[in-house]
């Protein structure tokens, strides 16, 4: 049974940010501190990609980790009230992400995703840090 009825539910999912969230915010403020130029959610792209390095040939996913079921994470819990609502939901993006990876690599992209999680204090540096060294690694001259 879900808590809320359909109008507060509706409401409360178009407050959700699907771009500039504060995470993505974050990893784009780093990679621009360090000079490298990106073009953010570029609608040709399978998926919107967050973030594309075309230099380096690389995209970049910034995901939450309930809305894309980051697995062994703390912060995905599967939701107790309306529960198949919220697995076809959940399971939907997942497939959806695989989908959109696999034309991406097929389209000649390397893909890397953050995690919402990896990028709290106590270990976003060492996360930002692993990110630019696997975008930089990628560049084709």
């Amino acid at each position: 049974m879900d808590n809320h009825d359909s109008k507060t539910r509706s409401y409360n999912m178009s407050k959700i940010r699907s771009s500039d969230t504060k995470p993505e915010q974050i990893v784009r403020k780093y990679l621009f501190s360090k000079g490298l130029r990106y073009r953010k959610n570029v609608r040709n792209l399978p998926g919107c990609p967050d973030i594309v390095l075309k230099k380096y040939n690389t995209v970049v996913f910034v995901n939450g980790c309930f809305w894309h079921k980051h697995e062994g994470c703390s912060k995905f819990v599967w939701p107790s009230s309306n529960e198949n609502y919220w697995k076809k939901k959940i399971l939907g993006n997942v497939k959806r992400d695989e989908e959109n990876y696999a034309k991406l690599r097929d389209l000649g992209w390397n893909i890397v995703t953050v995690w919402e999680c990896e990028l709290k204090k106590p270990v976003r540096e060492q996360t930002l840090s692993n990110l630019y060294i696997k975008i930089i690694s990628q560049r084709r001259d």
